[in-house]
């Protein structure tokens, strides 16, 4: 569906149609650079802290899926995807606006549940709005555009707190010990989610559908039966490269999700011999990991624009084996680090990695789904993220003090290993191989 007559896009108009992924993960910057650090400031252990991160999995396993199924079955008159988009946005600005209010750990956790489903509400659909959008030519440029605005949003995002303190010393807290300067950052955020997302579907709208399509959509019942039927349907007829993507997608998000969640704490004994954190140095430590989130991010930000011709050259599969491979030794060499210069240079491996999570597996998983069930497919693919998530957030609290010592750096010595794994699966994956040069026959 909505492969005929397609037309193609300007680079602007592909810019211009991610700008809301720049909101949206703006938001999911704030959440991995200041979530650990609020749980800390109201009193959350250590071993317990991924317990805390539930929100993230649990909401995407159980909406993206079903709002995946579903905005590939809506024939409203804003289109098929916009609404979701919305409706989330709204969702995660109102969220973002109070979650540094929050004065007690129920209250920051419960927030970030409904923050989580508002950005799962507008995630996939997203996705899917790209892939029905762009001819298949153009999926690598829009895809990889899509993880450049992600590494732009969060740079900004993870970087918003230490420039906050050219205005607001650092040390100015609420009375629930959350520094200001986090609550500005979440206040910044809350606007950004919901503008860029009406900016991206105002320039560049969907597709109008044909009266076949509308026919067609307008068959399928938009009812909960026949949302899970369609679930259900889609994952037994799974392409293969999209099921051989699971190992890869299990090793690489386990282990991001371990590294944002203790890196604080890491550099916190690293680099500032701290373990506390109510103290001075933990908020630099906090800082400190902010800044070089940020470098990442930016990082990520020139990495994905790199990788077009890259990807168009080499595939995206070896292209993200190698991307896995620098990001894994990085987390492996971060616990040695003695000063924030090593671990800014550790950042170019985080960042490499970074970018090609957010654009190549998407290369991949676009080439090898039916068009017409864009969104169920991107839906049930984030299932391969928040599953590792909720793997991680259930079996870190088991082993973090027995075969982890207690201490976040081997964490990350964890998640190092598990990237350079992942990135020897990916080897596997039958799909995102060169695209093949088209010759043009020359005109007679």
């Amino acid at each position: 569906m909505q492969n005929a007559g397609k037309p193609r896009l300007s680079l602007l108009r592909i810019v211009e149609m991610n700008i809301g992924f720049f909101g949206l993960q703006f938001s999911f910057g704030l959440q991995q650079a200041n979530m650990g650090p609020i749980y800390g400031f109201l009193g959350a252990e250590e071993a317990t802290m991924p317990l805390l991160w539930l929100a993230g999995p649990m909401t995407g396993l159980i909406v993206q899926p079903i709002i995946g199924a579903m905005s590939d079955r809506t024939a409203s008159r804003f289109g098929r995807r916009t609404p979701y988009f919305l409706i989330g946005a709204i969702i995660c600005s109102i969220s973002l606006f109070l979650m540094p209010y929050s004065s007690a750990l129920w209250m920051a956790a419960s927030l970030l549940w409904i923050l989580d489903a508002g950005n799962n509400i507008t995630m996939e659909p997203y996705r899917a709005y790209v892939a029905d959008r762009l001819v298949p030519d153009q999926r690598s440029v829009g895809f990889l555009t899509q993880s450049a605005f992600t590494g732009l949003a969060q740079t900004l995002s993870y970087l918003a707190p230490t420039l906050l303190t050219s205005f607001v010393a650092k040390d100015v807290l609420d009375a629930n010990g959350i520094p200001v300067v986090v609550k500005i950052a979440f206040i910044i955020g809350a606007i950004l989610s919901i503008s860029t997302i009406v900016w991206s579907v105002w320039r560049v709208p969907e597709l109008p559908m044909s009266d076949a399509e509308r026919a067609e959509l307008e068959a399928k019942p938009l009812t909960p039966r026949a949302t899970f039927a369609e679930i259900g349907s889609a994952i037994r007829d799974m392409p293969k490269p999209m099921r051989q993507l699971a190992l890869a997608m299990l090793c690489q998000w386990y282990a991001m999700f371990a590294y944002w969640q203790y890196i604080t704490f890491a550099v916190g004994r690293s680099l500032y011999n701290t373990t506390d954190p109510s103290s001075a140095a933990f908020r630099e430590a906090t800082l400190t990991t902010q800044q070089a989130g940020a470098l990442y991010n930016f990082i990520a930000f020139l990495g994905a624009l790199l990788l077009i011709p890259v990807v168009r050259k080499l595939g995206a599969r070896l292209t993200h084996a190698f991307c896995l491979t620098a990001s894994g030794i990085a987390m492996l060499l971060i616990p040695g680090v003695e000063t924030p210069a090593a671990l800014f240079v550790l950042m170019l491996g985080i960042g490499i990695g970074w970018a090609g999570m957010m654009g190549n597996t998407y290369v991949m998983l676009a080439d090898a789904i039916p068009p017409e069930r864009n969104g169920i497919y991107m839906g049930i693919f984030n299932m391969f993220i928040v599953i590792p998530m909720l793997i991680q957030t259930l079996t870190m609290p088991l082993f973090y003090s027995p075969l982890l010592g207690g201490d976040p750096r081997n964490v990350l010595l964890l998640g190092g290993g598990l990237m350079i794994l992942g990135a020897f699966a990916t080897m596997f994956v039958d799909a995102g191989r060169p695209v093949p040069k088209v010759v043009q026959p020359q005109a007679t």
